[in-house]
């Protein structure tokens, strides 16, 4: 049993057993950017993509073989170009607006001021830290010139970094056994993760943090692209310290979390590495923060899932640690079939913000919103190099009804195979979550539901070691983030936390025998009306 599994236990108890360094406090004023900074590389700007046809979200949203609307009137295409590859960076991960309303998080008297100013982008980040950097290696095939670019999100603009085609060793690194898409491409996005970008504020939590960040990106552009017809998968299994070679970074400050091939539209040959060593981009990124700290528990965990970076799974691994099923009988609530109406993907990750306190319990949400929103998320699982065809349902949900038309309250089980919820405990639940819930910045009996995803982490680091921590918790944020992206086409409301008490959950839901893990909760439910919000596109 590796270092994983002692990690992943004290995530699930430190509400009750605080992580070490328990009496830590962040140094606010000398808190890092939330973007690498490299002030000596030329930027070049990038086409935002506004003149591209929008294709409806539900396309990306739900299970395979679910209607949805007609698609956009452009066909899908080959494969990525420039303007399609920047406009789902910009939706993604750029910055898209500003973020100024009342609301209820601990971060609002200091927004009115530009310089704590807090702006928006399509995916969440767990904190609003976005530590993920995005690296853009491009081989021949594509339209800029070949090398590692760096995606600047404050000026959607790339940074070349390093001058020459290094695909073919990008390739080399990805290892033989590496699914075809990954295998037939020179373009590729290397997703890393700087630690002290979220450890400044999480110290040792911060490995959890960033993984689950690491699967809201990715399933924002599994999202987009599905929309489009196009796939992304990523790959999380590799050599990473050849890769944190490349792009010159040191690992225990930095590791290469994915590698997410691009088909491009037009495809050259791929080229073989030539011999000699691997280069190296040689700038640096300039640190903000005067006093950079170093937590053992992050290093430990970075040690641990870079071990056996290259070990890939072998083909089925992940079979035993699928979610387990919903068991028969029991009181059970039918749900409508699960719909989303045509709303543009783009504008709905334009829309995708955290409730923050506005809920409305006067309010109920419809069994059908409730019904799209738990299938999306159901239906979502972490397509990568351990299950290329997505076929292992890696989640488990379970719906805390307070405020839903037709359903009574009480703790349920959704099984997405039936369009079912399974009584779990009957009676309000809301003194129950709010008690529970660490921060003060939700009243979660005001949310019509609270959604609970479980995954079996253990099983997960036994079936794949210490790596498939990042599968394991990369996965509960990628529900998180179809879950904010259901919640936006509806026009309903939505938060994620990772702060409240893990074990309390299990008791409730009568986990104990098992290893399900609950890993977020995410609260639902209509907001109240004309909330009061700064109008950042007309000022």
């Amino acid at each position: 049993m590796g270092y994983a599994h002692e990690y992943a236990d004290a995530v699930l108890h430190r509400g009750r057993v605080p992580m070490e360094p328990a009496d830590f406090v962040p140094d606010w004023p000398d808190g890092p950017r939330r973007c690498k900074f490299y002030p000596d590389v030329e930027s070049y700007a990038l086409p935002d993509g506004d003149g591209l046809p929008d294709a409806p979200a539900a396309r990306g949203l739900l299970p395979a073989g679910a209607p949805v609307p007609d698609p956009a009137t452009a066909p899908d295409p080959a494969g990525f170009s420039l303007p399609l590859l920047s406009a789902m960076l910009k939706d993604s991960y750029g910055l898209t607006g500003r973020r100024l309303g009342i609301q209820a998080n601990s971060d609002l008297t200091g927004l009115p001021f530009y310089t704590h100013a807090n702006w928006s982008r399509g995916t969440a980040g767990g904190g609003g830290l976005y530590p993920v950097s995005v690296y853009w290696a491009a081989g021949p095939s594509g339209p800029l010139t070949p090398g590692i670019h760096f995606y600047d999100v404050h000026r959607h603009a790339v940074q070349r970094l390093l001058t020459g085609d290094v695909s073919a060793r990008i390739r080399e690194a990805l290892g033989p056994d590496a699914p075809a898409e990954a295998l037939e491409t020179d373009q590729y996005l290397i997703l890393g993760v700087k630690y002290w970008q979220n450890s400044f504020k999480y110290n040792s939590f911060s490995y959890h943090v960033v993984s689950t960040d690491l699967g809201t990106l990715v399933q924002t552009w599994r999202i987009w692209a599905g929309a489009r017809g196009l796939r992304t998968a990523p790959v999380l299994w590799f050599d990473e310290p050849r890769l944190n070679g490349l792009l010159g970074t040191t690992g225990e400050e930095e590791g290469v979390f994915a590698v997410v091939p691009l088909r491009w539209a037009e495809q050259a040959p791929a080229a073989v590495a030539a011999p000699g060593p691997d280069p190296a981009v040689r700038h640096r990124d300039v640190e903000r923060s005067r006093t950079v700290l170093d937590f053992p528990t992050v290093r430990a965990m970075h040690t641990a899932t870079t071990a056996h970076a290259a070990d890939r799974p072998a083909s089925g691994a992940l079979v035993p640690a699928a979610a387990l099923p919903v068991p028969d009988g029991g009181t059970r609530v039918a749900l409508p079939a699960p719909a989303f109406p045509d709303v543009p993907v783009r504008r709905t990750l334009r829309r995708r913000r955290s409730s923050f306190g506005r809920f409305d319990a006067a309010r109920p949400l419809t069994r059908a919103q409730l019904s799209a929103v738990l299938a999306a998320c159901a239906a979502t699982a972490l397509e990568s190099d351990a299950d290329p065809a997505g076929t292992v349902r890696q989640a488990r949900l379970y719906a805390f009804v307070s405020h839903v038309e037709g359903i009574e309250p009480g703790a349920y089980a959704y099984d997405p195979d039936a369009d079912e919820l399974r009584l779990v405990e009957a009676g309000a639940q809301g003194a129950f979550l709010q008690e529970n819930y660490f921060l003060a910045n939700y009243n979660l009996e005001q949310a019509a539901a609270v959604l609970v995803p479980t995954v079996r982490t253990t099983a997960v680091l036994d079936a794949v070691g210490d790596r498939g921590y990042r599968l394991a918790v990369g996965t509960a944020g990628a529900v998180a983030q179809t879950f904010y992206v259901a919640a936006a086409a509806l026009g309903i409301g939505a938060g994620v936390a990772l702060g409240f008490d893990n074990i309390s959950f299990i008791e409730k839901l009568g986990l104990g025998d098992g290893d399900e893990a609950p890993l977020l909760i995410m609260p639902l439910g209509n907001e109240r009306p004309r909330p009061a919000d700064f109008r950042h596109e007309i000022a």
